[in-house]
């Protein structure tokens, strides 16, 4: 009976039951096992000790691309030998048994797309690239490194010295039009869509769930911390992300 079976046994069922329709959203707490800092976490997080408005606005990096690049070089440092965790390699598996249609994610670290994640829709961008707000020029991360520590401000710069911009939605920026809209179409169409590692507090993307649910699917959270869908969800699991999604896996 479906009321004997455990969380990620009834998390099972209902991909099984989505028919390939299910789209997983994942935020910060996805990443968390690889050793990448969420955003909010007291003393841990992003930024715990930083005024994001003071270093990662659009209007900082036009108007002081060293204060910009003096966080945004430290951020990629952090990231450069972090590798995909359970969690990641578990979506794409999902994702390759043709249980998950795609995957949206609030994360910017590329660790989705190095876990197997095929169709993968970046709302907030991604660092794997930079790009010349100018004339459009565009590098590879590691190619950003190099010119970053090359230069004597710090400032990684195009061909033609103008500062590169990562490829991540900054404060005061929008989101990118076709992912944020695509990603809406998924939900709308969604049988189930799976939370995993988010707050669902950060609009426009946690507005993906109340379209599911208003489009009559269902909505499951892998999750440490509450969201503000808990008490709507058919599937509420708050144990360790790995250990949940791999679990739900095992039931499959």
């Amino acid at each position: 009976m479906a009321g004997q079976l455990t969380g990620p046994e009834r998390l099972a069922e209902l991909l099984r039951a989505a028919g390939g329709s299910a789209v997983a959203l994942t935020g910060a707490g996805v990443s968390v096992p690889s050793g990448i800092p969420d955003f909010r976490t007291p003393v841990t997080g992003l930024w715990a000790d930083v005024d994001p408005m003071a270093v990662a606005h659009i209007d900082v990096f036009r108007r002081d691309p060293q204060t910009f690049w003096s966080f945004y070089g430290q951020r990629f440092a952090t990231l450069s030998d972090k590798r995909p965790n359970g969690a990641h390699h578990a979506l794409a598996e999902l994702e390759r048994r043709g249980l998950l249609r795609a995957v949206v994610t609030q994360n910017i670290d590329g660790l989705h797309a190095a876990g197997g994640v095929t169709d993968l829709i970046e709302v907030h961008g991604t660092i794997a690239t930079a790009s010349c707000l100018v004339d459009g020029e565009r590098h590879p991360l590691e190619d950003v490194r190099a010119r970053m520590e090359a230069a004597d401000d710090g400032v990684p710069r195009c061909d033609a010295g103008h500062p590169l911009k990562p490829d991540v939605v900054l404060f005061g920026e929008l989101l990118p039009e076709e992912e944020i809209g695509r990603a809406f179409t998924l939900a709308g169409e969604a049988l189930l869509l799976l939370c995993v590692g988010t707050s669902l507090e950060v609009h426009p993307v946690a507005g993906l769930a109340e379209i599911t649910l208003r489009a009559g699917g269902e909505v499951a959270i892998v999750t440490a911390g509450p969201t503000p869908y808990d008490d709507l969800a058919t599937v509420r699991l708050s144990g360790d992300v790995v250990a949940e999604l791999e679990a739900v896996l095992a039931a499959i």
